[in-house]
């Protein structure tokens, strides 16, 4: 019965090469993985498992079904295979417990990484470090979710998005229809479709930015409040990326107190000391 819990065991290599025949009574097996060393020191002892994966964060007991436990035993050493650390298992057990519930699960990660490592050119540390920061990647569709994502980003300048930062993990697991609503939204400021792709290459954070709460307020008080021309946002469309209660109104009102009137980037760019001192 406890055979059936064991780890996969890999790279166990076969003598064949050996320049003096073997001895038939002795055996030399090869030195264990670490998943290996793992598997064979709960081979005798299925509560060793249970206890284990708790460590993980998993949720098994005596009562855990053996197929359950294959399920989570392989996708592990599977993530293993593709260098996570088990510090890492708690938090993916956490976020994305259905993937160690599936028979399909390792296929399906086997295409995530291949999608990582070959369309968005991620190097297998660049791959892990994507799925670390938004774990949600590992129940992801490439097909209907990724690869469509991945082609607009590219169509619009969006680069680098193998570098393993918090913003490119979630970028590629945006819907692309939410991509496509901001560069709507551009061109319905009156930017041209070439003009909203400059702007999203500039600022990719942008699709991270809600239209209503965000993006709008800041246009309207642009234009309403400061009485400047969208063709600023079209120069610096780092605009969107400021506060507007904390930088852009405080900052607008101290000039024209003083009935000055600067460019955005200066106006937004400079740090407090500076832009204070400069513009008493």
């Amino acid at each position: 019965m406890a055979a059936a819990l064991l780890l996969p065991l890999h790279n166990v290599q076969s003598p064949l090469c050996s320049r003096r025949l073997p001895d038939p009574r002795r055996r030399h097996p090869a030195p264990p993985s670490s998943s290996s060393s793992l598997a064979l020191r709960f081979r005798s002892s299925p509560h060793h498992i249970h206890r284990h994966l708790r460590t993980l964060g998993f949720q098994v007991s005596s009562s855990t079904p053996a197929e359950k436990l294959a399920y989570i035993l392989s996708t592990l050493d599977y993530l293993r295979s593709r260098g996570f650390p088990e510090a890492q298992f708690p938090r993916l057990a956490f976020l994305c417990p259905g993937i160690f519930s599936s028979p399909d699960a390792v296929p399906a990660l086997d295409l995530l990484f291949a999608f990582l490592t070959g369309e968005v050119a991620a190097s297998p540390e660049q791959a892990c470090g994507l799925i670390a920061r938004c774990p949600a990647l590992l129940t992801a569709s490439v097909d209907f979710r990724l690869r469509p994502t991945l082609l607009l980003l590219r169509e619009l300048g969006v680069t680098d998005l193998s570098s393993p930062t918090a913003l490119n993990a979630h970028l590629l697991n945006t819907p692309a229809e939410k991509l496509a609503f901001k560069v709507k939204f551009l061109q319905g400021l009156g930017f041209s479709y070439q003009e909203a792709a400059q702007v999203c290459a500039r600022l990719p954070a942008i699709f991270g930015y809600s239209v209503e709460n965000n993006l709008r307020p800041k246009v309207e008080y642009l234009v309403n409040q400061m009485g400047r021309s969208i063709e600023e946002i079209k120069a610096f469309p780092q605009y969107f990326a400021f506060s507007l209660e904390k930088r852009i109104v405080p900052r607008h009102l101290h000039l024209m107190e003083r009935n000055l009137t600067i460019p955005l980037q200066k106006m937004l760019l400079w740090g407090d000391e500076r832009f204070y001192a400069k513009w008493k």
